[in-house]
């Protein structure tokens, strides 16, 4: 047999050197050339620490206390700091979770391609040109020479975890690490993105060591799963046997964690809807250059839908599908170039009467509760402020019910005086719906309210939401990417793409009976998730030819 291509023994990371202080402990694995491997946990269980020691990438203070790392039978830590330079890049690539804040702002694509073959290949300046177009077109890019000039800020997110992709394939490294390469990205361009990983690592025959909290693209790309928490390993084993028969308990909340299709309800919709949107239509004004004119952009295009009451309706497409634009259009925070938008019947116009009602009945959840939480205030100050325009509410009475919404979303009075820095992310997600929901709004805007967040908290928020929203009868608009969390949420399916609704109807039937090659191509990069005595298992929707799922592990 071939040795490993690297080998961890007993790892164990603390913080300056402290035993007790110790983030990761005693832990073993071997990725041999040519194999695809997943290390999976939630936030905080040692992945990316691990990922990083690997090339000699962690933190100033987190050391190295004890056991070893061998890449090709060398020891890492005991490499010079010109010796692992030499193999990082060459030997060893990493990419990195947020693309935008890895690639240089200051330098354009084409310099940042070029400095690793500077580097580390003997090559002149047109054999390098010649070999980053090449890369460029193999990940996607269209415009090759015209990428060579542009800035990362100039490409989506999908574009930039490409190019990183490319500047990291360049070298044609032993082992290729992968930080959670997909976290931000919606399903198809996470599936397209891993699958171009997948075809460039075999071409290569290249290891890859995949880091994630997402189980299912784990399950169907990976050979062997391992899982840590809490800094250890708890188990390790081939996919199939990880997922269908797992030995841990901790495997199994995690398995169990993933979002599974709810119960049908009954919507009545017989009454007027809660929010009705009718040709509704948003133009941004951009330039295309210092000197060139300004151009007028439609990020909407005549958009008709409406939420009726204790309705969870699900808002989905790729990036760039004017999903949030919508929300923030209908919350009041962007405006309409045309259109109309009604509550509860009645038309809603800035400057009359039905505005401030319809304002404290419309609350939004946003993205990032660290962004939207102002970071100068206590938490009971937060939650307060979306009391300060009930005047008939007395400020003990607020105080009151500021303390009861934060027991119904598990956090309590010792949170009051907090700030939301010392709140950890699935903490601060339940401050910004508590926010959301003590003024009792009849409408509720979620605006990827659950994307930044680990299976098990995930789990726990969105039992939250559903738990919350049959207490106090709320409509809500759920935009989202994550299809699997769409499918155990929503009532009814609202399918965006280029700012225009390409289908929309009941869950299953969307689910199950998309009409849309859109809808379908989406459907087909999530798998539908059937939970089994031991374990789950998974498929994989609509096949290429549109006739059976595409593969099943179980």
């Amino acid at each position: 047999m071939n040795p490993p291509l690297i080998e961890v023994d007993g790892l164990c990371l603390s913080v300056n050197g402290v035993p007790d202080h110790s983030i990761v402990r005693d832990v073993s694995f071997r990725v041999n050339a040519g194999e695809i491997v997943g290390i999976v946990g939630e936030s905080g269980s040692g992945k990316t620490m691990v990922a990083r020691s690997l090339m000699g990438l962690q933190p100033p203070a987190i050391t190295i206390s004890g056991g070893d790392i061998r890449f090709e039978g060398r020891s890492v830590p005991a490499m010079t700091g010109k010796e692992l330079r030499a193999l990082r890049g060459a030997r060893l690539g990493m990419v990195f979770q947020e693309p935008m804040t890895s690639l240089n702002p200051s330098m354009t694509i084409g310099e940042q391609l070029d400095e690793p073959l500077k580097l580390h290949a003997q090559l002149d300046a047109n054999a390098r040109r010649a070999r980053i177009l090449d890369i460029l077109l193999r990940v996607g890019i269209r415009d090759v020479q015209g990428a060579l000039s542009a800035f990362p800020h100039q490409f989506s997110g999908g574009m930039r975890q490409r190019i990183m992709l490319a500047s990291t394939m360049l070298l044609k490294p032993a082992l290729l690490i992968a930080d959670e390469p997909t976290t931000a990205l919606d399903a198809l361009v996470q599936r397209e993105v891993l699958e171009l990983m997948l075809e460039m690592v075999r071409g290569e025959n290249t290891a890859l060591l995949m880091i994630s909290h997402d189980l299912p693209m784990v399950a169907r790309y990976c050979d062997r799963i391992i899982v840590m928490r809490q800094g250890v390993v708890v188990e390790e084993g081939p996919v199939d046997e990880i997922i269908s028969r797992p030995r841990e308990d901790y495997t199994r909340e995690l398995l169990h964690s993933m979002p599974v299709r709810g119960a049908n309800r009954t919507i009545d919709r017989a009454v007027d809807p809660v929010i009705e949107v009718r040709d509704l239509e948003v133009e941004y004004r951009q330039k295309a250059g210092l000197l060139a004119p300004k151009t007028m952009r439609k990020a909407l295009h005549g958009i008709s839908i409406g939420v009726w009451p204790g309705e969870i309706v699900a808002l989905v497409g790729a990036s760039g599908s004017g999903k949030t634009t919508l929300g923030r259009c209908i919350a009041g925070l962007v405006p309409a170039s045309s259109g109309r938008i009604a509550f509860t019947g009645s038309e809603v116009k800035p400057d009359e009467p039905i505005w401030r009602d319809y304002r404290q009945n419309c609350q939004m959840i946003f993205q990032d509760p660290f962004g939207s939480l102002d970071p100068r205030m206590k938490i009971s100050d937060i939650v307060e402020e979306a009391l300060r325009h009930d005047r008939q509410a007395t400020k003990s009475a607020k105080q009151e019910r500021v303390r009861t919404v934060l027991e119904e979303v598990g956090l309590g009075e010792r949170y009051l005086d907090r700030y939301p820095h010392e709140l950890s992310g699935g903490q601060r997600q339940r401050v910004a719906i508590a926010r959301a929901v003590v003024g009792r709004p009849k409408f509720v805007i979620a605006d990827e309210a659950v994307s930044a967040l680990d299976v098990t908290v995930r789990a726990k928020v969105l039992e939250l939401l559903a738990d919350l929203q049959r207490r106090y009868g709320f409509s809500c608009l759920f935009i989202s990417h994550d299809l699997g969390v769409v499918e155990q949420l929503a009532d009814r399916v609202v399918v965006m793409r280029d700012g225009a609704i390409v289908e929309e109807g009941d869950r299953d039937a969307i689910f199950d009976t998309p009409q849309s090659d859109y809808t379908r191509a989406l459907l087909s990069a999530i798998p539908t998730l059937t939970r089994t005595e031991t374990g789950v298992s998974l498929t994989w929707r609509f096949a290429q030819d549109g006739n059976a799922t595409a593969e099943t592990r179980a």
